[in-house]
């Protein structure tokens, strides 16, 4: 009889403290949506905003955005019938998207729209927003400060009598701004394309879609178009905060429209983790 009782109040203690701790520590979850992708085809996810970083469970997933989109994900299996994995997508409204990754010969659909969308978004044509409050007007206030601000010259690739620079990394509320420059000392004009920020694996596989992560800038002030003959111009890129793992560097192009004076930086992370601080006002 004392043993039950002995028992009971110990169930009865066990109840009381499992329910304190539920109440007192109350979760939610995100659950995760299943994906089927295959060798063979390319699964395509489409956002409805930008993509501010990709993380993949295993190798066994190739991932890729398409050059010139910044909210679409392309997905392959690199081998038939691997083990389930996992992918999580951040978009730059601060949004986590997890899937759960499995194979399959034949997908049922291989262009998925992700959350509510009726188009294609383009985050170049539309205000940009943080989750930490900030905005455009914001992050070009800071851009202007960058542009006066004194830094030492980091990196540069000089080719085709051009002078492609990167002179200083600045931090402000988990925002890192490069500021770049570029140098015509030719006496032909020079048109800008495009200034991709790409993370790369140092080792290179044969597929090398799964070895490069492409950055989209959350704001781009004075951007690079038209650097007249004997001149130099000035920008600044804003990305969200990222450090490099050993194994990765970040690499930096800036292409000419319709011509072939491509110029790169290559950056490791100790180069990034330098970064000044900088202040709004």
């Amino acid at each position: 009889m004392k043993m039950k009782c002995v028992l009971g109040s110990v169930v009865w203690i066990s109840l009381i403290t499992v329910k304190s701790y539920a109440q007192n520590n109350q979760y939610s979850f995100i659950p995760s949506v299943h994906l089927a992708i295959t060798y063979n085809k390319t699964t395509n996810l489409v956002f409805p905003y930008s993509v501010q970083s990709i993380d993949r469970g295993s190798k066994d997933i190739l991932v890729q955005q398409p050059k010139g989109t910044e909210n679409i994900v392309q997905l392959k299996a690199d081998k038939p019938n691997f083990t389930q994995t996992n992918l999580s997508v951040i978009t730059i409204d601060g949004k986590l998207y997890s899937f759960t990754v499995d194979y399959t010969a034949q997908p049922s659909q291989l262009n998925i729209i992700v959350g509510k969308t009726d188009s294609v978004f383009n985050s170049a044509t539309a205000p940009v927003t943080l989750s930490l409050g900030y905005n455009e007007a914001l992050l070009k206030v800071v851009s202007e400060n960058v542009i006066t601000a004194k830094a030492k010259h980091i990196k540069s690739d000089r080719a085709y009598q051009m002078n492609f620079q990167l002179n200083g990394i600045f931090i402000s509320h988990d925002i890192l701004y490069f500021r770049l420059q570029l140098q015509n000392n030719s006496n032909i004009s020079y048109d800008a394309d495009n200034i991709s920020f790409i993370i790369k694996d140092k080792q290179k596989s044969k597929r090398t879609a799964a070895q490069e992560l492409i950055l989209t800038p959350l704001y781009s002030y004075t951007a690079f178009t038209n650097v007249e003959a004997d001149s130099t111009a000035t920008c600044v890129i804003a990305l969200p905060k990222f450090t490099l793992a050993d194994s990765k560097y970040l690499y930096i192009q800036i292409l000419e429209k319709n011509g072939g004076r491509n110029l790169k930086l290559v950056l490791k992370n100790p180069q990034i983790i330098k970064a000044i601080p900088i202040k709004e006002f």
